[in-house]
């Protein structure tokens, strides 16, 4: 199957251009400064508007703003922070992680962007919030054709490309530590994601806000661990990344394009903003204003990239357990590997999982260091699993709904009989059953996934990634005036000290529905 792979690899040469890394960079710089720099301004707010409350009265619709948060950082907090760093530092040098931290950084203002506008256009639909780039593209730019393709690759990408990529490393992890065969990994995977997403998005926030925040704290102490035991290098490791980011020496002159492009593109990957995902789970949460959601998810970008994607980096650069790879052949089974620097504890091959578990190991010990990789991997990747899960789910009831729309409109001298089938259909059995299939299909390319290569689900998540990024990133820019006139509402009231709420009427924003109850 080589001319499969070789068509996968065409297509994420087209879909990660440099037109894409160029647009992500531009757009969250405009975001930033047309905010004013919101994601520093109100950055004590941010961490205010965690445990806020979900609202006075005891309607059951909505998750909180914190179990938005941690939805957002599960599908944030996943591979992207151990496997894809170590890869971003192994084609793109130390420098790459400067520029996951200035994506990460301007990035938050395309986080607020995008969850403000999932709130302002978001859905109750059957007592859930539902929402992103597919409902506020179709609604605010009134486009219901690019609302829907933007669903559609979005529960392909989400519910059929990502969690490959979190399942393998899973697999390839846990097999190498444990000894255990990874299909058997594949089937403990499927298994305990079929018992959580069956239980919906409640359950799946139930888990989250549990599981994600304390792996990620747990990680980072790790960290600070190895970082303690090495700490006569740490400022030259930050030298290392600050001279890489700009190519001042040899080295990182070679390769200066690969560490932009590299640490944007896994600064991407990692924190997801601008790539419409946050956006979906922002659209969950019940709040007062769309405003506060978007400054929550504003912070989740910062908790992914500046804490736990730099804490292995760190862990890495100052074990020297990294290698900087100039190019890899593929010979028949073969990989032949050309390497611009080498250090002698660093693994041989391709980079990934490895340097990292590497690095803890100069600690802990080589074993004891890969079995605690490959459970705080095991963690962090389920978690991705599921909101990935959540992402492709409702993009798919999304499609669903706006089908049967079209019916309605196209055949009204039908709506008595339609309505009197949905009826008889009670909670829409039709609607149950595709989302089934859709749970199905993710359990069994999670399982699947355990028996591929990694470079291979690596190549289908990137196009996921990047096709999703080209889409939502036009439809924020030309919806951000909604955003930034929610922005200045939301000021204004907190200035005159009220608890802001939101009354899109008046600020010349039309075509919601949620807000109309309001």
């Amino acid at each position: 199957m080589d001319w499969i792979t070789s068509a996968v690899e065409t297509v994420n040469g087209w879909v990660w251009s440099p037109a894409l890394v160029v647009l992500c960079l531009l757009a969250a710089l405009y975001f930033s400064f047309r905010t004013r720099f919101v994601q520093v301004r109100r950055f004590g707010e941010m961490f205010k508007l965690l445990f806020s409350s979900v609202g006075k009265d005891k309607k059951s619709t909505g998750i909180s703003s914190f179990q938005a948060f941690a939805m957002a950082l599960s599908g944030r907090v996943g591979t992207g922070n151990i496997v894809g760093v170590a890869t971003a530092i192994g084609f793109g040098g130390p420098g790459a992680i400067v520029w996951m931290w200035i994506i990460a950084f301007f990035g938050a203002g395309s986080a607020f962007v995008e969850a403000t506008l999932a709130q302002i256009y978001k859905e109750d639909h059957n007592g859930q919030f539902r929402g992103g780039p597919a409902y506020y593209i179709e609604k605010g730019l009134r486009s219901p054709f690019f609302g829907a393709l933007f669903a559609v690759l979005t529960a392909l990408a989400c519910g059929i490309f990502l969690p490959p990529v979190q399942g393998n490393s899973i697999a390839l992890s846990c097999s190498r530590s444990f000894g255990i065969p990874a299909w058997i990994i594949g089937i403990i995977v499927a298994s305990l994601l079929a018992l959580v997403i069956i239980g919906g998005v409640k359950r799946i926030a139930n888990v989250a806000q549990i599981v994600a925040p304390v792996m990620a704290m747990i990680y980072i102490v790790l960290a600070i661990v190895v970082l303690l035991v090495n700490w006569q290098i740490v400022p030259e490791v930050f030298m290392q990344m600050l001279r890489g980011a700009v190519g001042v020496n040899e080295v990182s002159g070679a390769l200066l394009g690969s560490t932009i492009a590299w640490g944007v593109k896994r600064g991407i990957y990692s924190n997801e903003a601008g790539q419409g995902t946050g956006a979906i789970v922002a659209a969950a949460a019940k709040v007062s204003h769309p405003v506060k959601q978007g400054l929550v998810q504003a912070f989740s970008v910062y908790i992914d990239t500046l804490l736990v994607c730099t804490a292995t980096a760190m862990m890495i650069l100052a074990c020297k357990t990294y290698n900087i790879i100039d190019t890899v052949t593929a010979n028949g089974n073969s990989v032949a590997v050309t390497y611009l620097l080498q250090n002698p504890l660093a693994p041989d091959g391709e980079p990934g999982v490895f340097y990292t578990t590497a690095a803890l190991g100069t600690v802990t010990g080589p074993r004891v260091g890969d079995m605690i990789i490959s459970i705080a991997l095991f963690f962090f990747a389920f978690t991705t699993i599921m909101a990935y899960y959540y992402y492709a789910e409702t993009n798919l009831v999304y499609l669903f709904n706006r089908w049967r729309r079209r019916i309605y409109k196209k055949h009204p001298e039908r709506l008595d009989e339609l309505e009197e089938a949905d009826r008889y259909f009670g909670d829409d059995r039709r609607e149950k059953m595709v989302v089934w299939l859709l749970r199905i299909g993710t359990i069994t390319v999670v399982f699947t996934a355990s028996l591929q290569s990694s470079g291979f689900v690596w190549m289908l998540g990137d196009i996921g990634v990047g096709v999703m990024a080209w889409i939502n990133i036009v439809a924020i820019l030309l919806l951000s005036p909604q955003a930034l006139r929610a922005l200045k509402d939301y000021e204004r009231q907190k200035k005159a000290g009220k608890d802001p709420e939101f009354h899109p009427r008046d600020l010349g924003i039309t075509r919601f529905e949620y807000w109309n109850d309001k």
